[in-house]
């Protein structure tokens, strides 16, 4: 990490006001508050804590956005005319209790816990960001912060209002954790779930399976169809995930389902695989086939983050930071709904480490500094392109 002159972009110095340890406590709270999609006793919990760290480090509390999947919480320094939003969310993927055999730890360079790095830490790094330019003296008008309670589960309850306040700042910056070494994420794949359910007619197995319609032998033969829609060459993967059938070892089964994860980079590959997916028919005529669902998040393109990336690659050398990489992923975010309005987005400025939704989830504690500098100087430059 430069100090000096080097940490002055955009006309503030910023590394003097910044203390891990205050850092690191906070994402402790955070960690240590579980927020799992769709439990919404424990988001308000989460919403309430992120807006407790607003008031900690900024002065004032943010404000919680009541929605049916849990609190949104939003925070503004009240500019009429905001030019910048930084969007996130507090959900988890992890279940209630994992706390118990993984609660928040600092160890060897690295701090680990649900959520840790997708990414409560993005939430802090956000505030810190922020706080350190008011410690420097800089403003932080024009800034507004947005962190969703169900993006894990396809933001259903919080695409709206994301999308109002993307319009209405102008230019988006994520902060979902990086790629692989800290790259940015300059596009991302749509992606989308759908459920394919079959329903038959149950027998006795042993006695007269010829009165049943098996449903499981239909979802094998609706599985290899879905599995042929994937085109890699095109950056379409149609994925059969999760599947059910059946209720005893001697019953024809009556029932099955299969869910179906699907990612593409085109709205022509959006459009064929959803059209696809609703043509499905039933081999076996005694059967009836069910498909619902869509391709929710729309591809984030490339082109969208285009700027962003160019300003951040020049802020990071002026700093004295390593040049920035931005790479293409396959997962999704909400920067995919603020990028297909025509938004400028650019995302992965959160955490550096890995294993999203995995139990070895990490964030590198060394690299915290770093990622604070950076995203309050591109603040800076967003806030006041002049100076």
């Amino acid at each position: 990490m430069v100090r000096g002159g080097a940490g002055s972009v955009g006309g503030v110095f910023l590394t003097d006001s910044f203390v891990l340890d205050e850092l690191l406590d906070d994402l402790a709270t955070l960690v240590s508050i579980e927020s799992p999609s769709h439990d919404t006793a424990a988001l308000e919990r989460s919403a309430l804590a992120v807006s407790a760290l607003f008031e900690r480090r900024l002065g004032t509390p943010a404000t919680l956005v009541p929605s049916a999947a849990g609190p949104h919480v939003h925070w503004s320094d009240g500019a009429d005319e905001p030019s910048v939003l930084l969007l996130g969310h507090h959900d988890t993927v992890f279940p209630a209790g994992t706390l118990r055999t993984r609660p928040f730890t600092v160890a060897d360079g690295r701090a680990t816990g649900p959520g840790a790095f997708d990414m409560k830490a993005g939430i802090v790094l956000a505030v810190h960001a922020l706080a350190a330019r008011r410690a420097a003296g800089q403003p932080v008008s024009g800034v507004e912060c947005l962190f969703t309670s169900d993006e894990e589960v396809g933001s259903a309850a919080s695409r709206a209002l994301l999308e109002e306040r993307a319009v209405a700042c102008g230019s988006v910056l994520v902060l979902e954790p990086s790629a692989d070494g800290g790259a940015l994420k300059t596009g991302r794949k749509g992606c989308g779930t759908f459920e394919v359910s079959v329903t038959g007619r149950a027998a006795h197995a042993g006695l007269e399976p010829e009165k049943g319609a098996n449903a499981l032998v239909e979802l094998a033969h609706q599985i290899v169809a879905i599995s042929a829609l994937g085109r890699p060459d095109e950056g379409t993967t149609v994925t059969p995930t999760v599947a059910t059938a059946g209720t005893a070892d001697n019953v024809v089964p009556a029932s099955a389902c299969v869910r179906v994860d699907v990612r593409i980079e085109t709205a022509d590959e959006r459009r064929r695989v959803e059209q696809a997916m609703a043509a499905l028919k039933a081999v076996d005529p005694d059967v009836q086939v069910e498909v619902t669902g869509d391709i929710g998040r729309p591809p984030m393109p490339e082109s969208a983050s285009t700027g962003l990336f160019e300003t951040a690659g020049d802020v990071a050398v002026e700093l004295g930071l390593e040049p920035l990489n931005g790479v293409f992923v396959g997962g999704g975010s909400d920067g995919n709904f603020t990028a297909a309005l025509g938004v400028p987005t650019l995302d992965g400025l959160g955490a550096v480490g890995g294993g999203a939704h995995a139990d070895h989830e990490w964030v590198d504690v060394a690299s915290l500094e770093h990622r604070v500098v950076l995203l309050a100087a591109l603040i800076g430059r967003l806030v006041d392109p002049d100076r």
